[in-house]
């Protein structure tokens, strides 16, 4: 298999497991990556928007579903008394904490059949993949060492 087929199809792989496990938490797979890309701080809307590549409107719907579940609050932004920023409810923590934990233990299992040196260089490969494309921040990486 060449890099290309490689690279789409393991993001396929990636994708269907973040799917399922949202759906597990009755979640969409786009309330699922809010309280990912949440559970480091609160963002304004632009900043969402950029981070999960959806337009203004998209994102507007996505944050008053998920706000209307509970999980997110529109909060006045401190450095601009103008705009808001989007943050986790304690509702939403609780659950985000709970979804993003099952998701890493999923995905985790994605390369079981590789010994641990394989893993290491998958991860370091992977890792300067996304460093070098500058991929944002929109799955937090465990600091304990734990798979994320």
């Amino acid at each position: 298999m060449n890099v290309v087929t490689a690279l789409v199809r393991s993001s396929f792989l990636v994708d269907a497991v973040y799917v399922a496990s949202a759906r597990d938490y009755g979640l969409t797979q786009q309330q699922g990556q809010l309280l990912c890309v949440l559970m480091a701080q609160p963002y304004g809307m632009g900043e969402l928007g950029a981070l999960l590549g959806l337009a203004k409107s998209s994102l507007s719907g996505l944050v008053d579903r998920t706000s209307a579940r509970g999980l997110v609050r529109r909060e006045p932004d401190p450095r601009d008394g103008r705009a808001l920023r989007v943050a986790l409810t304690r509702e939403g923590r609780a659950l985000a904490d709970r979804f993003y934990a099952e998701t890493c233990r999923r995905i985790d299992r994605l390369p079981s059949g590789l010994d641990e040196r394989e893993r290491a260089q998958l991860a370091d490969l992977l890792g300067r993949l996304v460093r070098a494309n500058e991929v944002p921040v929109v799955f937090m990486e465990l600091e304990d060492g734990a798979p994320a």
